[in-house]
């Protein structure tokens, strides 16, 4: 099992939940976080003081998948995500040594 970790910008949140549906995948979570890569934050003019916002809004993806799923899946999310300018985001992908479901039990990938 492998856990896939994206960050994107927070308004491809719905066209990456939907595109990550129509390939079956369904569990996901979502967390709101402020973050800057290359794209380094931005100017803004508050009051007539200009300041530097340093953490830009996005939101990050958690989902655990099966390893057969996860190329699949890295795939649907690059292409709904993508926008073509900077700040798109990253995604990064872990080992999951194992996963239980609290309701039922169940492990493994089972419990995915």
């Amino acid at each position: 099992m492998k856990k896939v970790e994206a960050i994107i910008k927070p308004f491809k949140l719905d066209d990456v939940r939907e595109a990550l549906s129509e390939i079956g995948i369904s569990g996901i979570t979502a967390i709101e976080v402020k973050g800057f890569g290359r794209q380094k934050g931005h100017t803004e003019l508050y009051r007539g003081a200009e300041y530097v916002v340093d953490f830009l809004p996005k939101v990050k993806l958690e989902i655990v998948v099966k390893e057969e799923d996860v190329e699949r899946c890295i795939e649907t999310i690059s292409n709904a995500a993508k926008t073509g300018k900077i700040g798109d985001g990253k995604i990064f992908v872990t080992s999951v040594e194992q996963v239980i479901r609290i309701r039922t039990g169940e492990t493994g990938q089972d419990a995915i």
